[in-house]
């Protein structure tokens, strides 16, 4: 009994501690992600797996960075970037962020409202975008950072309904084995493309800003004094936090490749272009219930990168022009802030209004991201690596391994897709 006793303590003990890391892990597998994954494994079958093997170091490391920056300095990254560094690095950072930020979160809304669609087939797409959204932007008013991410907690387990979806379906265990640890590699441009497109997805730009200033957010609630220094136990909360969060994120991956590499590949799908065509795909093959949780996965993840992406914007935005910013603060509190989040929501609309196709929008953003993460990533080292800023909490030789390499591998494949796009 004291064992058992023991062991929840743990484990509830383990739950508090998750918070900014689960929910930035959780909410990198928002429905641009699941679309491009699911692109590779039917394109490409397993051959992609070790990708999502390799992403997890890459995304812990780089996810500790931003939550070590809000920790120390108690800012987001455009605060920092725009009191130690040029102004035009300002507004590159904010051109490269904002406008990738925004289509992302419209074509997600879309695909929220088809998936809803799917779900409940007498509900238009529109009407079932519009409800989600606003109960989304009530949610964020209402409550609290520490509520909202509570909430955001558990819709993050549902993502677990990924995991099972394969399961539906005959596995051939050598085969993922050998994929998940020997690295395949195609020398095409559609290959390089997808490749671009899959680092993108998993290492987003909008996740170093909301990792921040979210961690910023809750070192604030956590530490009183502005001057007291960061206790060593809050940083170990937070790289349990970290850890948990991207080891989700590409675990969730793994699985949504897995599961159209093997179910849609193997049935000689090759083509998908868009989340509803994956669900639907999976429905005659995998059966029922294997539909159902690849869109209810789909819900669970537009639930968490919703908020995620209209408060990167609004971070950034609000930091920019030193408004009170953070959902620790009341509407009253933080009007720009808020109003910025409904603006950004309102674009989402609008953009389905217009009928933007939604899977060339995600597809074009997670391409983007893969192309101007490196920069992004570049900054954040610089900063990490800022005595100035930083103070003994700079980066050890660990980070600034795997961060080089990151950058040395990215523009590698940059290089190589640009090569492909220019002379062939």
């Amino acid at each position: 009994m004291n064992k058992r006793k023991l062991h929840h303590s743990r484990l509830r003990r383990f739950w508090k501690a998750l918070g900014p890391g689960l929910i930035s892990g959780a909410s990198d597998d928002d429905p641009s992600a699941i679309t491009t994954f699911s692109q590779a494994g039917a394109r490409y079958g397993l051959s992609t797996l070790w990708v999502a093997i390799v992403s997890f170091p890459v995304l812990a490391s780089i996810q500790e960075m931003c939550a070590r920056i809000g920790m120390v300095t108690k800012t987001g990254i455009t605060s920092v970037v725009k009191t130690h560094y040029p102004k035009w690095l300002l507004y590159v950072l904010i051109g490269l962020s904002c406008p990738a930020f925004l289509l992302n979160m419209g074509a997600d809304i879309s695909v929220l409202g088809e998936t809803g669609n799917l779900l409940f087939p007498h509900i238009a797409p529109l009407y079932c975008s519009i409800a989600f959204t606003l109960l989304l932007f009530l949610l964020m008013i209402v409550l609290s950072l520490k509520r909202l991410a509570h909430i955001m907690k558990f819709v993050c387990l549902s993502l677990v309904v990924y995991v099972a979806a394969p399961f539906f379906y005959h596995q051939d265990v050598r085969s993922i084995l050998k994929y998940s640890f020997i690295p395949s590699f195609h020398f095409t441009k559609t290959y390089l493309l997808l490749l671009t497109g899959l680092t993108g997805a998993i290492v987003s730009p909008y996740l170093f800003f909301w990792q921040t200033s979210a961690e910023a957010e809750d070192a604030e609630d956590r530490i009183a004094d502005i001057n007291t220094p960061v206790k060593k136990k809050f940083f170990k909360a937070m790289r349990i936090d970290i850890i948990t969060g991207a080891f989700f994120a590409v675990f969730i991956m793994y699985f949504v490749i897995l599961t159209t590499g093997t179910v849609l590949h193997n049935n000689h799908i090759y083509q998908i272009n868009t989340v509803k065509e994956a669900a639907v795909a999976l429905k005659p093959l995998a059966g029922n219930v294997a539909y159902i949780l690849f869109s209810i996965g789909v819900i669970s993840t537009a639930f968490l990168i919703i908020p995620v992406l209209s408060g990167s914007v609004s971070y950034i935005l609000s930091e920019a022009f030193n408004w009170k910013s953070g959902f620790n603060k009341s509407f009253g509190e933080a009007k720009g802030f808020y109003i910025i989040i409904m603006v950004a929501m309102c674009i989402g609309i609008i953009m389905q209004l217009l009928r933007i196709n939604a899977i060339k929008a995600l597809l074009f953003t997670t391409v983007i991201y893969g192309i101007t993460a490196p920069f992004l990533i570049g900054i954040i080292m610089h900063i990490c690596n800022n005595k100035k800023i930083m103070g003994q909490y700079i980066n050890k030789i660990a980070s600034n391994l795997i961060g080089t390499l990151t950058l040395v591998l990215m523009l590698g494949v940059l290089i190589m897709l640009g090569y492909f796009m220019l002379i062939r």
